[in-house]
């Protein structure tokens, strides 16, 4: 109804020309499954920390750096150096399967697994993937607008993050909640009352892992659809003529590759 409605509006609030252009359509799908797989890592793997390994809030709070530093070094590497040269495709598509690769890892976590050995590793490699993504992503959603579609760009690129962090969030809670639910069901009534304990600890790291492969299947679906989706190659400008809405004809640059003159 939404898209229907802005197609006809005479002053739309998100243009259909700022989405219907493939590499930014492609940048607003990848930061919206970014943020949906991003988001489940931060919540089962907080659950994990605290419950299972029995963490404060403090100490799960300083387990999370390693994903920051991973995003800030591959933010910065694909901006400066990546982009300029092989253009968003190929970083957003490898960049989701190393992020799936990080779900995948995690999808191993037992009750009592480590942080050393099952969690500190996929945290940098889901940083780094989801470095590779999202700045590129930010980059090419706003990149080649016209002028008086720049507040649109950005903002849709917001709104991609947003609605990608609820949905994702929402869709792997609830698969977590009915993973361990049929875990008990399925184990309840031969434990004795002795292991019952010892039972929703096994339930819960069930729905962890079953909730980290579907985070996996996410990202890996992703890597597929945004990868096909961008135009291959580095962003570049053209100029085209765009009516404004004022009825004025301005230049507008566009992405896409360079053609002669």
């Amino acid at each position: 109804m939404f898209v229907a409605w802005q197609g006809r509006a005479a002053h739309p609030l998100l243009p259909p020309r700022v989405v219907l252009d493939r590499n930014r359509g492609g940048a607003y799908l990848s930061m919206l499954i970014a943020a949906a797989g991003l988001f489940g890592i931060f919540l089962f793997l907080t659950y994990y920390l605290q419950q299972a390994l029995g963490y404060s809030p403090l100490v799960t709070g300083v387990a999370f750096l390693p994903i920051s530093g991973g995003l800030v070094v591959a933010t910065n590497l694909s901006t400066i150096a990546l982009v300029p040269r092989v253009g968003p495709k190929p970083l957003v598509a490898s960049g989701m399967l190393a992020a799936a690769g990080a779900a995948v890892w995690l999808a191993q976590l037992g009750p009592h697994t480590g942080y050393a050995t099952g969690v500190l590793g996929p945290l940098i490699l889901a940083g780094t993937g989801l470095g590779l993504v999202i700045a590129p992503a930010i980059n090419t959603g706003t990149f080649g607008v016209a002028q008086q579609d720049a507040g649109e760009a950005s903002a849709t690129v917001t709104v991609g993050q947003q609605l990608g962090a609820s949905v994702g969030t929402s869709l792997l809670s609830t698969i977590f909640a009915a993973a361990v639910t049929s875990y008990l069901a399925a184990h309840l009534a031969a434990a004795r009352l002795a292991d019952r304990q010892a039972l929703m600890g096994l339930a819960l790291a069930h729905g962890y892992d079953t909730a980290f492969w579907w985070t996996a299947g996410i990202f890996a679906g992703g890597a597929i659809v945004c990868g096909a989706l961008l135009r291959r190659g580095p962003l570049r400008q053209t100029l085209t003529l765009s009516s404004a809405p004022d009825g004025v004809t301005t230049a507008q640059a566009e992405a896409g590759p360079a053609r002669p003159a």
